[in-house]
């Protein structure tokens, strides 16, 4: 199993990270290690050691089929299901290791950096990038957006991995942040919603 995920993919975020509203040239792929993965409501553990951890509310997509090359118009023929994620990061570990013009994995990948919600079949939504998400952090909405926001369409994305990467059934997409990213603390209680539905629930420890 393989867990992409794509950075720069919503303008605003990009603005309150980089001060600008840039648009990559192409997507911005990372990996996260298998370890990384945390679902079924298992406690996220912030790790003492690295500073700043930051949640990023993102739409997560499941591979169901193998697929090379993948055409942008065939792109939804390989993916079934969605659901709420969040891609826990080590920002200021991230901060250092761009300045120094080293990988993100330390600061993404580490282990429940990839936590996902329950899977909805994609067939329950009319549009892939036309849904409204968000999360709530001890009751208060944190962060919310729509995938009609984004720079790189789901389908866009699919076929620009494919090209270097094979897909497999049960690989995992990370779709990106919007604006809003922020700090979790111990003891937070965390709630994802995909439009009305709740996905995603967990406790930071």
């Amino acid at each position: 199993m393989k867990i992409f995920a794509i950075g720069m993919n919503y303008a605003l975020h990009n603005k309150e990270m980089h001060g600008t509203l840039l648009k990559t040239e192409e997507p911005v792929i990372f990996l996260k290690a298998d370890s990384s993965l945390l679902k079924d409501h298992k406690p996220f553990f912030i790790p003492d050691h690295m500073g700043r951890i930051e949640y990023e509310t993102e739409v997560v997509v499941r591979i169901c089929k193998l697929g090379k090359t993948v055409s942008e118009r065939f792109a939804p023929r390989y993916y079934d299901a969605v659901t709420v994620g969040i891609d826990f990061t080590a920002r200021e570990l991230q901060r250092k290791m761009i300045e120094q013009g080293h990988p993100w994995d330390l600061a993404k990948g580490f282990d429940g950096a990839a936590c996902i919600g329950e899977w909805v079949p994609k067939e329950k939504f009319l549009d892939m990038q036309r849904l409204h998400f968000h999360l709530d952090i001890n009751g208060k909405t944190v962060q919310e957006g729509c995938t009609s926001d984004m720079l790189y369409k789901v389908d866009e994305i699919i076929a620009y991995i494919s090209k270097f990467f094979t897909l497999k059934t049960g690989d995992i997409l990370f779709t990106g942040t919007p604006a809003g990213v922020g700090p979790v603390n111990i003891d937070d209680h965390l709630e994802g919603y995909l439009e009305d539905r709740k996905v995603l629930e967990l406790n930071c420890k």
